[in-house]
Formats: structure tokens, C-alpha cells, sequence
């Protein structure tokens, strides 16, 4: 989408609230983020990586 819109489409501030809410959601819901994370040996803001490219 950025990439589409030369860079323009998601400005840092909103990258950052997003990331807020990607990281708060899973805790909010019952997840053990911490349990999660070590199971699959990344660190907490690893852990989105895979998909995450902007």
C-alpha cells in the first residue's frame, strides 16, 4: 500500500499506533504474548515480522 502511494500512505505517527494496537490486542484477548514469543524464539517485536513490510 505505502509502496503504491510513493511512500505516502502510512505516515510514521499512524505506523506507530498501529504497531500500539497489533501489540496490546493479543494481551487484551487472553494471549501470553511472552509464552508465545519464547515458544517460537523470537523476541515481542519480532514476533510480526513475517508479515510486516513497509
Amino acid at each position: 500500500m505505502d509502496k503504491a502511494h510513493n511512500g505516502a500512505a502510512v505516515e510514521t505517527d499512524e505506523r506507530e499506533e498501529l504497531c500500539d494496537y497489533i501489540d496490546q490486542s493479543p494481551t487484551e484477548h487472553g494471549v501470553d504474548v511472552v509464552a508465545l514469543t519464547a515458544r517460537h524464539g523470537v523476541g515481542r517485536y519480532q514476533l510480526t515480522d513475517k508479515w510486516r513490510k513497509w
